[in-house]
């Protein structure tokens, strides 16, 4: 990690969906050497690179090899990368708002002026196919994992269980709180969690992951609330969800007509959606595919639900791996 450290890029007024940034800031880290093709590999809900979120794909003989290619990662905006700031009162962000910037980091900071292939796991599956509609012709390929081109109206309806849960936390104080608020993000990481994974995963027990945790409620308290109070900032949380719940990519190009804008999309795609993810089923993905003009759709075989997509489990790890390397040879 030291070898890459997290880097910020100050764009200064910034405007965004829901009014104007004083001084946007996108973070970013670099792999590989840049006369290599670029790969562009953006952050899901969650995941922030300074824990290394995107290093089960990135690294030597991985699917993003740091030998063959010049690998740029970047964090959402209000994935906390930077520290948060304004509390309840940041705008809203939407994916365009997002994509806009990474452009403008790789354009106009790294010299980039083609990349290979866009590659991202849910909400970075969702900006790699705001990449491919939004620049197509500098994007040449994309990959889209556990994700779609727009946010389902179940998968929205998902996220208002989560969301509803943390702003009703008696601690959260309408996001105006003076300290974390423990028991609202508790809330919201036990009504998110129970979606992250197929039926079956639980059947099975899994979550003790090998006895490393002795029950259910071990796993939910240390492995999913532990996290969210160690990392995540509440406000942010709630920004992450809007733009998630924001997304569509016909809502930047073709007037919202979804049919037509996937039928323009000109880079080659490959689908990799997983047959018990709860988040992003993957009958989104098979009809998507039908509408693209060049696209591979390969379904992750897994009772590990939307977490397959993202790194949890090396299995599905070796399946992806094996798809992106093959899609990119």
């Amino acid at each position: 990690m030291s070898d890459n450290p997290v880097q910020l890029y100050h764009h200064g007024r910034f405007k965004v969906a829901g009014g104007v940034l004083p001084d946007a800031v996108t973070a970013y880290q670099t792999y590989g050497d840049s006369s290599n093709p670029c790969i562009v590999f953006p952050t899901c809900y969650g995941a922030k690179l300074h824990l290394g979120s995107q290093l089960y794909l990135v690294g030597e003989g991985k699917a993003f090899d740091i030998k063959k290619y010049f690998i740029v990662t970047f964090a959402l905006f209000c994935n906390g990368e930077p520290p948060p700031y304004n509390g309840p009162y940041f705008p809203a962000i939407s994916y365009e708002d997002n994509i806009l910037a990474q452009y403008a980091v790789l354009t106009q900071h790294l010299g980039v002026t083609k990349v290979h292939c866009v590659a991202g796991f849910s909400m970075g599956g969702q900006q790699a196919y705001h990449w491919a509609t939004m620049y197509p012709d500098f994007v040449e390929r994309f990959v889209a994992i556990c994700s779609s081109a727009r946010t389902s109206p179940h998968n929205k309806c998902f996220l208002e269980g989560p969301k509803a849960a943390l702003t009703a936390g008696r601690d959260f104080d309408g996001g105006h709180y003076t300290t974390t608020p423990e028991i609202a993000i508790r809330a919201f990481a036990r009504a998110y969690f129970a979606w992250a994974y197929g039926q079956t995963w639980f059947r099975e027990h899994l979550y003790t992951m090998d006895g490393q945790y002795p029950t259910l409620d071990a796993f939910i308290r240390e492995a999913w609330e532990g996290r969210y109070i160690d990392h995540w900032d509440a406000n942010d949380m709630l920004a992450l969800l809007d733009t998630w719940q924001r997304g569509d990519v016909s809502s930047v190009r073709d007037g919202g007509n979804f049919v037509s804008c996937l039928r323009a999309i000109k880079a080659k795609a490959l689908l990799l959606p997983c047959k018990t993810d709860l988040y992003f089923c993957p009958e989104d993905s098979a009809n998507e595919v039908t509408l693209l003009q060049n696209a591979e759709l390969a379904i992750i075989d897994s009772v590990w639900g939307h977490a397959a997509g993202g790194g949890a489990n090396p299995a599905d790890v070796t399946f992806i791996t094996g798809k992106i390397q093959a899609f990119l040879a």
